[in-house]
Parts: structure tokens; C-alpha cells; sequence
């Protein structure tokens, strides 16, 4: 299975060349398990799916300790059937059984909560696409249902769902969106806008 996101990092400030070249550093514990891919538009890490968020937590998190205002741009896809199978994606730990839906939303719940907090507060919009799967809007819905009691779901607004919090469980609820909702082996996409240290709050 294929997984990755293309990324790009946008820090509201004249050294914005200086705070993306710092933030990369925060990629270097990731490099031995990714594929990294960097031209003008964006970034492209390829890897195990578990380690994609944290990777973005930690880059973005590392950008907006700056004091800038930053926002992160990504596409997250896993399963893609228009991209060759590549060893790199083999997830660093065992994919769990196909659970029910309540387990899943069970599941996630619970792993954010576990989340370590990392002191910079966030802000984020996305979108999940279930792929391919013949319910696909029942895993919306559940995964929906997950986000309200994440302890980080701001609101929903058309076309996306907000979440605000500290980055580490905000990230965390996004990864377990990600990974737990929509077919184990099918398509599922995701599309984030994530912000920080924004002059405007609303």
C-alpha cells in the first residue's frame, strides 16, 4: 500500500527562507523511514502511515515556535490505486483486525487522549474522503461522531470540520482520523489547512 502527503509550509514572515529551513530539521528522526521529496510547490514524504502526522506535528510545531504567523497546506493520501505498492509505507507496527465502527471511534478516542501536549496551540480545517467504500458515509458519520469528543472539535463548518487545540492532540485526532475510518486497504484521502500564531482568532 502507498502512503503520503504533499506538503507545503507558509510562514507569514520576512525570513520565511530561514524558519522553513529550521522547521525541515524537525523531519531528520523521520528521514531513516520516509521518502522525502522536496521542488518549488511542496514537499512529499512517503512512509509508514502512522508516522505521517507526527512528522507534520513536529515540522509545523517547529515553524510556528518562531512567534510567526504559519500555516501548513497538506494532501495525506494512503491506498491509492494509481500509485505502485512501496516497502517504505509497510506500517512499523501490526495493521489491527477490521473492528466495528464503535471500536474504531472507541480506539481513537482513546489514543488522543494519550496524546503528549506540545505547547503551541493550532488551528485546523479538514476534510476526509473515504474512497471506494460502498458505506462510505458511515464512516463520516463515525468518524464525525469520533471528532465531537476528541476534546479538540471546534466546529463544522461547510465542506470541513474546524479543530483547535494544542498541536499534539489536534495532530493525534487527525492521524486517528486518517487511519481508522474508511476500508483498512482501501483509498482514503485527507485534505488540512493548519494555522498558527494567526492575528485574527475566529
Amino acid at each position: 500500500m502507498f502512503s503520503g502527503a504533499q506538503l507545503s509550509l507558509y510562514p507569514m514572515a520576512d525570513d520565511f527562507v530561514g524558519i522553513i529551513l529550521g522547521a525541515i530539521k524537525a523531519l531528520e528522526p523521520y528521514r531513516p523511514n520516509f521518502r522525502i521529496e522536496t521542488d518549488d510547490v511542496s514537499t512529499l514524504i512517503v512512509g509508514p502511515p502512522e508516522q505521517l502526522f507526527p512528522a507534520m506535528r513536529d515540522l509545523f510545531v517547529a515553524a510556528a515556535s518562531s512567534g510567526k504567523h504559519c500555516v501548513l497546506s497538506a494532501t495525506v493520501s494512503r491506498g491509492c490505486p494509481g500509485e505502485p505498492d512501496d516497502a517504505i509505507c509497510t506500517p512499523l507496527v501490526s495493521a489491527p483486525p477490521d473492528l466495528p465502527l464503535r471500536d474504531r471511534i472507541e480506539a481513537a478516542a482513546a489514543a488522543v487522549l494519550a496524546a503528549q501536549p506540545t505547547g503551541q496551540p493550532v488551528a485546523a480545517q479538514f476534510s476526509l474522503y473515504p474512497l471506494g467504500a460502498g458505506h462510505h458515509m458511515d464512516e463520516i458519520y463515525g468518524c464525525i461522531e469520533f471528532l465531537k469528543s476528541s476534546g479538540v472539535f471546534d466546529r463544522s463548518k461547510n465542506f470541513c470540520t474546524k479543530l483547535r487545540g494544542d498541536a499534539g492532540p489536534v495532530f493525534a485526532t487527525l492521524a486517528e482520523a486518517f487511519l481508522r475510518f474508511g476500508a483498512p486497504q482501501g483509498h482514503v484521502a485527507l485534505d488540512l489547512t493548519a494555522s498558527a500564531n494567526s492575528p485574527t482568532v475566529a
